[in-house]
């Protein structure tokens, strides 16, 4: 991959999604795929002002071996130095980078109720320090090419080939084979203005309906907003794209309401496994019936990790005519894959969604509506055909998206 087109993608991670500030510490989590661009998302860290920048390295191959080995106590148990490091990050808010090459298949075979308690009995730690960074870091998701993960896109050519191909459908659907940072200010304006009209129809409720059998609808929380692209750090103020690429307006919907059934059109990469062909019923406002063609075993553990769990924390609308969808390529990453159709989220809902949110606590929003989980995880409904229909306050009914796109 051309040298000036991963620089410039770096700087656009960094300056852009992250929007590192001069004396700003950063924590960047990577796989070991790419060094490489990690190392250049660090310079352009300290270019940016960074302090200190931190890697924190991951690797699948040793977390199946970890939880085939530890014991369900020994992996939920939070060690007291790593209860610490998160204390001392909600101290000092770092700029949060995450570059994403997992393989999407790089956990099959992992036992998946024994992994899904110890992260019950870690969240007991982890929640109330994640509760007290709430909108208060700027943090970022972004990816590279890892091989498994690109021979698993481009299937049937050489290694190499595929990685460069990928390379290429990364930049391209992240709007940074060009001029990255232009291209983002164009485009968290457009997004806003999708916003606006939405926020403008005073929205109650989504009903979806399709023909591959989706018939859903949701209540929506009247102190709710439509969110998309770019979003600010309470205090500081700072602006910040926590998704790229992004293609979604989204909101967090009333937790607890919602009824019907929805059909899966891409497959969900959760915890390394693929869950595919799956369908997900909801009856007062509560996941009760799952089913999967592939790796039903994994969707069952993830709607049963905490009460939020099986209720919803995201609606996101993103038309069938996206650049991620219009690329033909099945990218299995929920990074992409979310932005190639409408989508929903299993769990923790964004108090960011509430109007002046920073007027209010987070158990506040929380009563508001905005659903509370320790996971959340999107899946994807959007379709060729799909329409949405829109309940105003005042009982109008308003077209949302008309066979797969906007309707406006």
């Amino acid at each position: 991959m051309d040298a000036k087109k991963l620089k410039g993608y770096a700087e656009l991670i960094v300056r852009v999604g992250a929007a590192v500030q001069p004396g700003q510490d950063v924590v960047v989590c990577a796989e070991l795929d790419q060094p490489s661009f990690v190392e250049l998302v660090v310079e352009e860290c300290y270019k940016a002002g960074a302090a200190q920048v931190r890697v924190e390295w991951s690797h699948q191959a040793l977390q199946l071996l970890n939880v085939k080995y530890q014991s369900v106590e020994k992996l939920g148990t939070m060690a007291e130095w790593e209860r610490q490091k998160m204390l001392h990050r909600a101290e000092t808010l770092p700029a949060m980078i995450y570059i994403e090459s997992a393989d999407p298949n790089g956990l099959d075979g992992m036992d998946q109720e024994k992994w899904g308690k110890s992260v019950q009995m870690r969240w007991k730690v982890i929640k109330p320090i994640r509760d007290s960074m709430d909108n208060k870091y700027q943090w970022v998701i972004a990816a590279v090419p890892g091989k498994a993960w690109a021979k698993k896109v481009f299937p049937g050519i050489p290694e190499d080939d595929a990685v460069e191909k990928l390379w290429e459908a990364i930049l391209y659907t992240s709007r940074a084979d060009g001029d990255g940072i232009a291209a983002w200010r164009e485009h968290n304006a457009n997004l806003k203005r999708r916003c606006e009209y939405l926020n403008s129809l005073e929205l109650r409720s989504l009903h979806y309906s399709s023909s591959n059998g989706t018939d859903f609808t949701v209540q929506l929380i009247p102190e709710a907003q439509f969110l998309a692209g770019s979003e600010k750090t309470l205090g500081a103020g700072v602006e910040f794209n926590p998704n790229i690429p992004s293609e979604e307006v989204f909101t967090s919907p009333m937790k607890g309401k919602a009824e019907g059934i929805v059909y899966s059109t891409r497959p969900l990469s959760y915890r390394g496994v693929m869950i595919e062909n799956f369908s997900i019923r909801f009856e007062n406002g509560k996941v009760t019936e799952v089913h999967a063609e592939k790796n039903e075993d994994a969707l069952k553990t993830m709607v049963a990790m905490d009460e939020g769990s099986a209720m919803l924390g995201e609606c996101a609308l993103v038309p069938y005519d996206s650049p991620i969808r219009n690329s033909e390529i099945m990218f299995y990453n929920t990074l992409f894959d979310e932005n190639a159709a409408c989508h929903l989220a299993l769990g923790e809902g964004f108090t960011g969604c509430i109007k002046d949110y920073d007027k209010y606590t987070i158990e506040q929003c929380r009563e508001m509506g905005i659903n509370s989980s320790m996971i959340h995880e999107d899946f994807m409904i959007g379709s060729q055909d799909l329409d949405i229909v829109g309940t105003c306050e005042n009982g109008e009914k308003v077209a949302i998206f008309k066979e797969g796109n906007w309707a406006f």
